[in-house]
């Protein structure tokens, strides 16, 4: 691994505590302004330790861990909006795991080389030294950005920075992104498998078995209940916000509070005593349909028969009774649509066209947006943090100034007041909630019939878990090669490695080595949109590539 000898002078100051100290020297401390002799040494093997499980192998450092904290190609500053930084920032703890400012990646690698640090977590990337005390060293205040969404929402750290024009005296925030991350819940899988219980508990109480009385009239809501589906986005939103607080030394969190009019999303022009009437307003649901569509079948343009009403979008898929959902079909095209999706069934473009047009924007996530802004308001509070919350439209006012692409990280990184965005990472960590099993004691089938063995409770085997990040060696074989990815285990010891390309199948547990112990969710680095390279005209291309987390190089 190539290891540069200076810093590079576009990355952001390091703090005192770093920057300020040489890396070929470890035993020398830095506190404000004072150099003193540290009291413990950098001595000891450099191996990696993500959080409480150590890796036995120090070479997978320079393997997996170097690769983590290497440069992508293509580095510069700028100002304006444009991004800057190319690079993540790595976390830094000290020696007894207080957080301290972000460093570069050229500064961790040089610290790992010389054993001053070790590897914390590879997840987002955290060393931790051994030789400094956070009251040896000088932090800064960072904020956490949010901006909240129903399937995705963005998380941006930065720091702002007060400059003062020199011949006006006028104050200007300037502004620096350290981190970029979007969080995929999933709620809507949350709500599939409640479904899928209820349907379990209705079977077993009308087959021949023991009478199982109904559970629901002995249970009361607290009050701020939430359904299962959006309690997950507040849940998983508050995770990641504890786990950065561990991590960087954070002062406060900017997020945007979001309230949409969802009368306003379906009929722009309403006014007035609208708002009460409502669309079916003198109409049946049946009739308003047969009006909108002209009694015909919109899958066939039949006229002189039978029409029944048909869910767009299936109720087995999630589809829901409302209007903007429904169209009037003949008997035929009904029952040959069945549970498809409208895209497989109609094959004409210009007739899927047609349909999608007469269809009316589905509310379900900005209700869900709606439901849970209060709720995490609250959940923010309770960090003990200054939140400030801001509207959309201060949000979309800044990256419109700034010219700043349109992704959910970027917003949560515009949130607020500022008036320059000095640089951003070019690399946005996509993280997706995967749970963490399931209780389900044995597969079953459509019917709800148990088949196969019963699962066992022993959740480990071979000393892995499904979902750690693993890096399998393969020496020979059809499956010869290097991957690295989440696993899935079997009793039998032969295991499933699932990458951001391809899921490898039947891999021998001898070949595995431990990266990172599963935490319920799975890490993928994508390319962060950029702007275009006219500036000038406001255009902007957006590059997504998945990549696994440990085979960046």
């Amino acid at each position: 691994m190539h290891i540069r000898e200076k810093t590079n002078p576009g990355m952001l100051h390091q703090s005192q505590a770093l920057e300020l100290v040489s890396a070929d020297n470890p035993q020398v401390g830095t506190k404000r302004d004072t150099d003193t002799t540290a009291g413990a040494s950098a001595g000891g093997v450099a191996g990696i330790q993500p959080g409480r499980d150590e890796i036995p192998t120090p070479r997978d450092i320079h393997s997996v861990g170097a690769s983590l904290v290497s440069k992508p190609s293509g580095e510069g500053t700028t100002s304006g909006g444009n991004p800057g930084n190319p690079v993540q920032r790595v976390f830094v703890l000290d020696k007894r795991k207080k957080p301290l400012d972000p460093t570069s990646p050229a500064r961790a690698r040089k610290l790992l080389k010389k054993r001053r640090a070790r590897v914390h977590k590879l997840v987002p990337f955290t060393i931790r030294l051994t030789d400094r005390l956070l009251e040896d060293s000088v932090v800064h205040d960072h904020t956490i950005g949010i901006d909240p969404g129903s399937k995705t929402t963005g998380i941006a750290l930065f720091r702002d920075t007060e400059v003062a024009n020199t011949d006006t005296g006028e104050l200007t925030t300037d502004r620096t992104g350290l981190f970029l991350m979007e969080l995929n819940h999933r709620g809507s899988m949350v709500s599939k498998k409640l479904g899928q219980r209820a349907n379990y508990r209705r079977g077993r109480r009308s087959r021949n078995l023991r009478y199982r009385a109904p559970r629901f009239d002995n249970r009361s809501r607290p009050k701020g209940w939430l359904p299962p589906s959006l309690q997950h986005r507040v849940d998983t939103t508050m995770t990641q916000v504890h786990r950065f607080q561990k991590l960087l030394p954070v002062t406060g969190i900017a997020y945007e509070a979001v309230r949409f009019d969802t009368q306003k999303l379906e009929r722009p022009e309403i006014t007035g005593v609208q708002y009460q009437q409502g669309e079916l307003f003198g109409f049946e649901v049946r009739e308003y349909l047969l009006t909108k569509y002209g009694n015909t079948c919109v899958y066939c343009d039949t006229t002189d028969t039978v029409l029944n009403l048909d869910h767009v979008v299936p109720r087995a898929a999630g589809g829901s009774n409302r209007v903007s959902n429904l169209v009037t079909s003949c008997i035929k095209c009904n029952h040959a649509k069945g549970k498809q999706p409208v895209e497989i069934f109609v094959t004409n473009r210009a007739r899927l066209a047609r349909i999608k047009r007469g269809l009316k924007q589905p509310l379900k996530d900005a209700a869900a947006v709606n439901a849970t802004r209060n709720a995490l308001h609250r959940a923010l509070l309770t960090t003990g943090l200054e939140v400030q919350a801001f509207t959309g439209g201060r949000t979309k006012y800044n990256r419109t100034q700034l010219r700043i692409p349109k992704t959910h990280a970027l917003d949560a990184l515009c949130i607020g007041h500022i008036d320059t965005v000095t640089s951003y990472p070019a690399q946005t960590l996509d993280i997706i909630a995967m749970g963490r099993g399931s209780h389900q004691r044995t597969n079953v089938n459509k019917h709800g019939f148990a088949i196969g063995n019963p699962k066992t409770r022993a959740k480990r085997h071979f000393g892995f878990s499904t979902g750690d990040l693993v890096k399998a060696i393969v020496p020979k074989g059809k499956k010869v090669g290097t991957h690295v990815g989440r696993v899935a285990v079997r009793t039998t010891g032969s295991f499933n490695i699932r990458t951001a390309t391809e899921t490898i199948q039947s891999i021998n547990h001898k070949y595995c080595h431990l990266l990172q112990r599963a935490d319920g969710y799975a890490y993928y680095q994508e390319p962060t949109a950029i702007p275009h390279a006219s500036q000038d005209s406001g255009v902007f291309t957006q590059t997504r590539r998945n990549l696994p987390i440990a085979q960046l190089r």
